[in-house]
């Protein structure tokens, strides 16, 4: 008998664990316990059982129908539960309600200019260099572009200059006693980059740069430039002009009319301020323009053989040109937006409209 209760019983948890519904559950239960159940006919057999085993076999029984009631209430609960929660879902859900619109985010004016730009270099065979160091020394931000020991972009009216411990009343880097900016430009990464790479070669490389100056509509302390630079054994001037031009007509979709003044610049010799006719205002004048008209957005020129020195390349045997363009100003002319200052605001108000 003890034998056919542990079978009995082995069944009835077994059909109880593979339960889906509270129907099946209580067909189950009263299949083994109810009034003809087949536990409840054998629980009537204990009488015919040997007197000196009926403590036994009594036991058996009562732990069968405890072990059972337990194990069917916590089903009944647990199926009881899913059902609420189904019921619960289908009247949260109604088809007729409109849809919650999911905000997604957008690329930032200046990001879609740079990425833009990176689609025509690529296409040109140019590569594209990250300058990832923000914090550069005064070495290749300023000797190796030939900036001579008393230019003015020296001084802190133009640079963040980093505090750093002295040693001997000298600033100590990693690079030799020499001080440490954030970069006010973008060249230096070029010597950089030609002090580990053969000619002949063209790259850009855009990034974030800083100037200590006051900001209006035009100007902002810190902002964006993309820089592309090529060097090979011969370099036309009127080889740029071309390459300007067709990076603003792929920015644009256009022609941009430009024009190219003689210009100083350290690191390039000769050199050139190039200008484009100002998009937000169409030529007329405007507080972005300061009402000229043209907008420089880049200066030019060949690299100056100090510059190309530096990047440990012989000035008779390689020449190149240079480029540099302010990619928030890029912006400003696509997108018509007059203030600078908006750029990096996070103002999501501005950021929303891309």
């Amino acid at each position: 008998m003890q034998k056919k209760l542990d079978q009995l019983k082995g069944e009835f948890l077994e059909k109880l664990n593979l339960t889906k519904t509270e129907r099946d559950l209580e067909k189950i239960y009263m299949d083994y316990f109810g009034r003809k159940g087949k536990l409840t006919e054998v629980f009537k057999d204990v009488k015919n059982v040997a007197v000196e085993e009926k403590p036994i076999i009594g036991k058996i029984i009562n732990d069968i129908k405890i072990e059972a009631e337990k194990v069917y209430s916590e089903m009944k609960e647990t199926l009881t539960n899913n059902k609420q929660q189904t019921i619960n879902n289908k009247q949260l859900f109604d088809p007729t309600v409109p849809g919650t619109l999911r905000e997604v985010g957008s690329l930032h004016p200046t990001t879609i200019i740079k990425n833009e730009l990176n689609d025509a270099f690529r296409q040109m065979g140019f590569e594209i260099y990250d300058p990832a160091e923000e914090i550069t020394s005064e070495g290749y931000a300023f000797d190796s572009m030939n900036f001579p020991p008393d230019h003015p972009a020296r001084e802190s009216m133009d640079t963040f200059w980093i505090k750093q411990q002295t040693t001997n009343n000298k600033q100590q880097t990693t690079n030799g006693f020499e001080r440490l900016c954030l970069r006010p430009h973008l060249t230096g990464a070029s010597v950089r980059f030609m002090q580990t790479h053969q000619p002949p070669f063209r790259f850009v490389y855009p990034g974030r740069v800083f100037r200590s100056e006051a900001t209006d509509a035009g100007h902002e302390a810190t902002f964006y430039q993309y820089e592309a630079l090529i060097v090979d054994d011969k370099i036309s001037f009127s080889a740029g002009k071309i390459l300007v031009k067709a990076i603003l007509e792929r920015v644009f979709g256009k022609e941009i009319k430009i024009r190219m003044r003689a210009g100083f610049f350290p690191f390039v010799e000769p050199g050139f301020e190039i200008d484009m006719e100002c998009q937000v205002c169409g030529g007329k004048g405007c507080s972005v323009c300061k009402h000229k008209g043209w907008v420089e957005i880049m200066p030019g020129g060949a690299p100056h053989p100090n510059v190309l020195k530096a990047g440990g390349l012989d000035p008779k045997k390689w020449q190149g040109f240079y480029i540099n363009v302010g990619l928030d100003r890029l912006a400003m002319m696509k997108f018509g937006i007059d203030d600078i200052r908006l750029m990096h605001s996070g103002d999501l108000r501005f950021l929303k409209q891309f």
